[in-house]
């Protein structure tokens, strides 16, 4: 038998139970005389049913200085209430001559239905809407809903995204802010339409967009190029603080982004950039100690492994410095010099340059590379001056951040960020000193080797040049490339990075060849030069002297 003291348990548990639901009824019930005594506009967020509440808010995205690249506009969106439809032939009839895109077998059995709230046509004009309101139909009506639009246009496309007719983000940072929270806050009610959320800002500055997105579109008419990217990275912070890939889309006509010619080249496009990864394999020479800047490398003769035979573009069939052969860009010292490195190194150095994985952006959207499975003797040498792994645009612009800002690699972001936080999350990939060699280099580079055009009065460019041969059909084409131009300003001290590449490139009139220090090069000088001043980088002019001195200090151990 049970005692009497557990029975007395049990009915203190009943009764705490009982008040509980007592409690939590009365409180509902005191909640709904509430609003039902209030008055209507008290009530106007509540989502009662989808004529309440069809969209939720989105926070405008602005760049770094407050210019706006999207936000929330009204508009309007034309629904029905088949219940309270008392003609269904005429209203079908007269519908249908405004909206000739309505079928009007379907319509009619929409309308023949009992249902309470059915979409018809999602954003309609101004113009359109006055003339259905003028018919005059009973049970057919407009609802208020938000429609995302791009102040910016193509020009940010590839970065913002774009979102689908319900506003909810489904491509670039659109997707990622979504992602980020703001649909759970949407879900619970807190973001809902027209209460204001404080703007997204990015590190994207809008005026230096627009004048990279400028020259790209000049370089591929003049050059004419199938497609074009173009990247300016802060070297001290990563922060992309402009990036275009040409062709782009209008993100207020996202149906234009299912075109492949459309693609982000520059996260999505892998491509093998040839020798601007002359760069990355001197640094880790340079940092592993294998050479110096004075070590001479044999680059009398073309170098065989196995069946293969590595030539340079302009031979100088003699022994080279280390300097030399970044200046003459020597597909042959360079080989060499990865081969004295040792494959293990080689592919250490490029892991810790993010040359292996996908790059960590807020963009949703980003390619991995294209590594090799067997890293053989000959994978080695290719690879050393830019073949035989295909990278992104955005992997090669991160990695030479690292290798000219004192050695920190971080991922790029598009959110700003200081400094300080990107020392927080970088990690070191090679020495202080490693990195000063490196400018000095690129400075070479730029002043005596095959950067010349790329050079700006006061602003110190240096960098290096790509002409990679592209991939057609299982083969190394002759006419066919992907020229690069990876520099750095002003490179004594560098504060902004620019890769431009041009997919495709073709001779201009009177000149046979198409390399990257005659197209990709200038085309950075081109940006450069707009937006130097725009960043407020100070130009420095000097003499031939001062030159002259710099250079001479790359070559100082």
């Amino acid at each position: 038998m049970r005692s009497k003291r557990h029975d007395n348990g049990a009915r203190g548990r009943i009764a705490l139970a009982i008040i509980a639901c007592i409690g939590i009824y009365g409180a509902i019930g005191a909640r709904l005389v509430t609003l039902g005594m209030a008055p209507a506009e008290a009530a106007q967020g509540l989502p009662i049913n989808p004529q309440d509440e069809v969209q939720a808010s989105r926070p405008d995205i602005v760049d770094r200085n407050g210019e706006v690249l999207a936000t929330d506009l009204a508009t309007a969106s034309l629904y029905a209430e088949p219940r309270n439809i008392s003609d269904v032939d005429e209203a079908v009839e007269q519908l249908t001559a405004l909206l000739p895109e309505l079928d009007p077998g379907n319509l009619r059995t929409l309308l023949g239905t009992d249902r309470g709230f059915e979409w018809l046509k999602r954003e309609v004009s101004g113009r359109l809407r006055e003339k259905i309101h003028n018919l005059g139909l009973p049970g057919v009506g407009f609802l208020t809903e938000t429609r995302r639009f791009y102040p910016g246009g193509p020009a940010v496309g590839h970065i913002v995204g774009h979102v689908n007719i319900d506003n909810a983000g489904i491509a670039g940072l659109e997707k990622s802010i979504d992602g980020s929270g703001l649909r759970a806050l949407q879900a619970a009610g807190l973001a809902r339409k027209g209460q204001a959320m404080a703007p997204v800002r990015l590190s994207l500055d809008l005026r230096v967009q627009h004048a990279v997105r400028d020259e790209l579109s000049r370089a591929m008419e003049r050059y004419r190029a199938i497609a074009a990217v173009g990247i300016v990275l802060d070297a001290r912070t990563l922060e992309v603080v402009a990036m275009s890939s040409l062709p782009d889309y209008d993100p207020n006509r996202p149906e234009q982004a299912l075109d492949d010619k459309r693609m982000n080249r520059a996260l999505t496009g892998v491509f093998e950039l040839g020798s601007i990864f002359k760069s990355f394999t001197m640094a880790s020479a340079l940092d592993a100690g294998t050479v110096a800047l004075d070590t001479k490398v044999d680059a009398r003769y073309p170098l065989t492994i196995g069946r293969f035979t590595i030539k340079d573009f302009h031979a100088k069939r003699r022994w080279l410095d280390v300097g030399e052969v970044f200046k003459y860009s020597s597909n042959i010292g360079t080989a060499k010099i990865a081969k004295a490195l040792g494959k293990e190194k080689q592919q250490a150095y490029l892991r810790t340059l993010g040359m292996f994985d996908r790059v960590r952006t807020e963009l949703p959207e980003a390619a991995k590379p294209l590594v090799p499975r067997r890293w053989a003797d000959i994978t080695a040498a290719t690879v050393s001056y830019g073949h035989g792994l295909s990278v992104t645009p955005m992997h090669a612009a991160a990695a030479a951040a690292a290798i000219l800002n004192g050695g920190i690699y971080a991922n790029p972001t598009f959110y700003p960020r200081s400094e300080a936080e990107m020392l927080k999350v970088g990690h070191r990939v090679i020495s202080e000193d490693t990195s000063r060699k490196m400018r000095g280099l690129f400075y070479l580079n730029a002043q005596e080797g095959s950067g010349r055009q790329a050079r700006v009065p006061g602003y110190n460019v240096g960098g290096k040049t790509g002409t990679a041969e592209k991939v057609v059909n299982g083969g190394y084409s002759d006419n066919k490339k992907v020229n690069s131009f990876l520099a750095a300003f002003p490179i004594d001290d560098p504060q902004y990075i620019v890769l431009v590449t041009l997919d495709e490139p073709k001779p201009e009139k009177g000149k046979t060849t198409a390399t990257a220090g005659m197209n990709a090069a200038p085309t950075v000088a081109n940006i450069v030069s707009r937006i130097g001043p725009m960043l407020s980088v100070e130009p420095l002019f000097q003499d031939d002297d001062a030159v002259a001195r710099a250079i001479e200090v790359a070559y100082q151990e």
